[in-house]
């Protein structure tokens, strides 16, 4: 797409263009992205991995990029589809725990949100996720879209369940956990390693056998298909020689039993995915595999926090206590007809939740 120009008698000042491939970008606009060892989820290395493996079909990457004085000035990953007429979303997929606008130091958060709102019109609709409702400048990216012009809708996305653990030791940590789990971690600990073995892989010559191991009990968990097959192996190649890998191994007399990947990140512990083998759930290899990866995690690498990734499972209420909401934008332009046609859903969407909230809540009380 070509760069869209706004300027007044004839001098560019800012310019906003779509690019078709992380590779179109120049060497100023890749230093946008943050580097994955301080923040994997912003950086070049997780949407490329994303592009080449976790990308629905049918949709192309649009990378749009704001320049001011010919300086490039932000990056805003998306992805579009013209299969339902022109729609856009943020590049994010089922694995993206956090998105946000890529700004170079100093630019206005507010004048970053109207440049971007002013492309987003083009769409008529555009979904943002995985947007941290915390971060202290998402009200002012909002006020800019506004200001573009577009009808911005905040919706829920999914919960993340994190535990800060800075200075704390595996007993401290182990020991504010609910009794229920350090019973269970006590009581099969013990015999869960005198019958197997405990392994941390984080790179060759290990990786590639490991990530079989990995896929082979996934297969054999009680885990649905994933979605896009291809993409944890694709990134855990991709992180490891970063040292950001940390695969974990439970073998029970020789067979593996459990596995969970991890990637350590801006000193965030952050566990993307696990899975056991559900013939061999009286050991609780899971809970076991868990308790390890943690105890190597806060005595060896002395990370700050622990994150659980995505959603509201309940098993991630006994080894954390603090829950971030992850929410999203509709953006709609309400001079477009598919911007009216959003918006409508939007509103009778909202109004049947708040007609219905009062009969859920009788239900539950009964």
């Amino acid at each position: 797409m070509p760069g869209i120009t706004y300027g007044t008698e004839g001098v560019e000042r800012s310019q906003v263009s779509a690019h078709a491939a992380l590779g179109d970008l120049s060497a100023a606009s890749v230093r946008l992205f943050t580097d994955p060892t301080e923040d994997l989820f912003a950086s070049q290395l997780w949407y490329a991995t994303l592009i080449a493996h976790a990308r629905p079909e049918g949709w192309a990457p649009k990378i749009v990029q704001w320049s001011a004085e010919g300086v490039p000035a932000a990056l805003l990953p998306l992805v579009g589809t013209e299969q339902r007429g022109s729609v856009l979303q943020s590049l994010t997929g089922p694995y993206s725990l956090t998105f946000r606008p890529l700004l170079a130091p100093g630019v206005s958060p507010a004048e970053s949100g109207r440049m971007f709102g002013q492309f987003c019109r083009q769409a008529g609709v555009v979904r943002l996720e995985a947007l941290d409702a915390e971060r202290p400048d998402l009200d002012e990216f909002e006020a800019g879209l506004r200001r573009a012009g577009l009808i911005v809708q905040r919706f829920d996305h999914f919960g993340n369940w994190c535990e800060p653990v800075a200075g704390t030791s595996f007993g401290e940590f182990l020991g504010a956990r609910p009794s229920v789990l350090q019973s269970t971690v006590r009581r099969k600990m013990r015999r869960v390693l005198a019958a197997g073995d405990f392994a941390v892989v984080t790179g060759e010559p290990n990786l590639s056998r490991a990530i079989e191991t990995y896929e082979e009990v996934y297969a054999r968990s009680w885990k649905t298909p994933e979605p896009f097959p291809s993409f944890h192996s694709a990134l855990m190649h991709a992180t490891a020689p970063l040292g950001l890998l940390r695969l974990g191994v439970l073998r029970l007399s020789g067979q593996a039993a459990a596995v969970q990947l991890w990637i350590v990140s801006g000193g965030r512990a952050i566990v993307l995915k696990l899975a056991h083998d559900e013939t061999l759930a009286a050991f609780s290899p899971g809970t076991i595999l868990t308790a390890l990866m943690i105890e190597r995690l806060l005595g060896e690498e002395r990370v700050m926090e622990l994150d659980f990734g995505r959603g509201d499972d309940a098993y991630k209420q006994l080894w954390t206590t603090h829950r971030r909401q992850r929410i999203g934008f509709l953006l709609a332009d309400p001079l477009r007809p598919a911007g009216l046609v959003e918006i409508g859903r939007s509103l009778l969407g909202t109004a049947r939740r708040r007609l219905l909230a009062p009969m859920g809540r009788g239900r539950r009380d009964a």
